[in-house]
């Protein structure tokens, strides 16, 4: 079966202002700025960023069977002068007059998703159940920033009826240039909550930059919003100002265009009773917790916006999964039985971090069995960092949280402000509390692992993986 082609090679010269130099292929099938992972026909985007600069590996990119590559003219002479490549003067800016012309090619429905907490889940949910009801394009991972949201929309096939765009930030004046890039008929913002407070004055602020992404809507199209939110009316107003007539609502409050009417939660899923723009729909939703479920709600109302069939995407909620490292589950095998370990190792603030130990709370264990948190720093919370991490003690104490351990620094508030019965261990970093946490499991146990990325508590999931072997994901019951 032959590979489609993405580009043209002349519409891509065009697009970006390109030089030709070397033997170049008719089209490319597809784009990637990784010299790791490049499939033979791709072209090669030499991207500079904060630790590697991509001409260092346009060689190996070249040899891995890149059709081509893309580098930048002051960097040109470095290269064979047959090499097949595109020389341009700034390699990332080339990248985005692709991205560009690859959004005026496209005549899918566009939908595009930032917010504080459950952007990527919010994505993937859409990805799922719009992929069920035609050619779907989104996101890969947090492709969010200022060269994945580019390369995302670079790599959007013409022909697709649905374009999913997770855009993020962490400081003011981010989301804007990338909205107007991707110019979504439908922006969902999920929430906004007290993160890259380091940055902000307050949570006003966010909720301003958050609001950058109506900046890009395309006329008459829509905004979905959380009316649960204390910052609803701050987002509806900043819309409204912007000329934007369609405003959806979601959340439990009764005036929310989709609503919330009941949610029973289940250790590896829920079912939900909602109202969507008027229609009564129930379904199951294949992802656990309360914050699950009200995203679910602004999946739908998505859903509808972008003129999809409601009824099948309720139906295929069911088939939903956590993103990677946001609440997947696996079953370990340990001495006399089994412990579930959920992994929400990708990020975390307080937000996340109460949704996550909710769903610990809400996750059976078995006979003897312990519910476990391995928490690292919160990071990128400001001067309020110390008492946000004290402040964790309400939900563990709420969700009948048995053991505490905690990583890192920022995270000796919360050690120092637990009962000596909750403690498990503490470390500076991660590398130094492995041991202790897999010396800690047993049987039955329940394991929620979360932190910053720079928490680096994904070494903690290698190690409970590597010690006690993976059997899949299961139930969430622990036996």
């Amino acid at each position: 079966m032959s590979v489609r082609a993405l580009w043209t090679l002349d519409a891509m010269v065009t697009a970006m202002r390109a030089e030709r130099r070397g033997a170049l292929p008719a089209v490319i099938t597809g784009i990637s700025i990784d010299s790791r992972t490049i499939a033979p026909g791709e072209a090669y985007f030499a991207i500079k960023g904060d630790v590697h600069d991509g001409h260092a590996f346009v060689d190996a990119a070249l040899k891995a069977g890149a059709a081509l590559a893309v580098v930048e003219d002051a960097q040109r002479d470095k290269f064979a002068a047959d090499a097949p490549l595109l020389i341009v003067e700034d390699v990332l800016a080339a990248l985005c007059n692709l991205a560009r012309a690859s959004r005026a090619r496209l005549s899918a429905q566009v939908i595009a998703v930032t917010g504080s907490v459950g952007k990527t889940s919010t994505k993937e949910a859409l990805r799922s159940v719009l992929g069920a009801q035609g050619k779907t394009h989104a996101s890969v991972a947090s492709f969010n920033n200022h060269w994945g949201v580019p390369l995302t929309l670079a790599r959007c096939p013409a022909d697709v009826r649905f374009a999913i765009f997770e855009i993020g930030m962490n400081h003011a004046g981010e989301i804007e240039p990338l909205v107007k890039m991707v110019r979504p008929h439908v922006a969902v913002i999920t929430t906004v909550e007290p993160v890259h407070l380091e940055f902000f004055s307050g949570i006003e602020g966010i909720a301003d930059a958050k609001a950058e992404i109506f900046e890009g809507v395309e006329p008459r199209g829509a905004v979905v919003l959380n009316r649960d939110n204390a910052q609803f009316a701050r987002l509806q107003r900043r819309a409204k100002k912007l000329g934007i007539a369609k405003i959806v609502s979601f959340g439990s409050d009764e005036k929310a265009d989709a609503r919330l009417l009941d949610v029973a939660l289940h250790p590896a899923c829920s079912a939900v009773h909602a109202k969507i723009l008027g229609h009564e729909l129930t379904y199951k939703l294949g992802m656990p917790g309360r914050h699950m479920a009200m995203n679910s709600l602004a999946v739908l109302a998505a859903t509808s916006l972008a003129g999809a069939d409601l009824a099948l995407a309720g139906l295929a909620l069911s088939q939903a999964q956590p993103a990677a490292g946001r609440g997947v589950r696996h079953a370990l095998t340990v001495l006399g039985g089994e412990a579930t370990l959920i992994d929400e190792s990708y990020n975390a603030n307080p937000a996340s971090m109460a949704a996550a130990l909710g769903v610990l709370g809400g996750t059976r264990v078995g006979t003897q069995g312990r519910r476990i948190a391995v928490l690292g720093d919160m990071l990128e919370l400001g001067p309020k960092s110390a008492d946000l991490h004290r402040g964790l003690t309400e939900a563990i104490n709420a969700n009948a949280v048995d053991m505490i351990f905690c990583c890192g620094p920022l995270m000796r508030n919360l050690w120092d402000a637990l009962s000596s019965g909750k403690r498990g261990g503490y470390a500076e970093d991660s590398a130094a509390l492995e041991s202790q946490v897999v010396a800690a499991i047993r049987a039955g146990d329940v394991i929620m692992v979360k932190g910053s990325l720079g928490s680096r508590m994904k070494l903690i999931i290698t190690a409970l993986e590597k010690r006690f072997p993976d059997n899949a994901a299961h139930d969430g019951v622990a036996v």
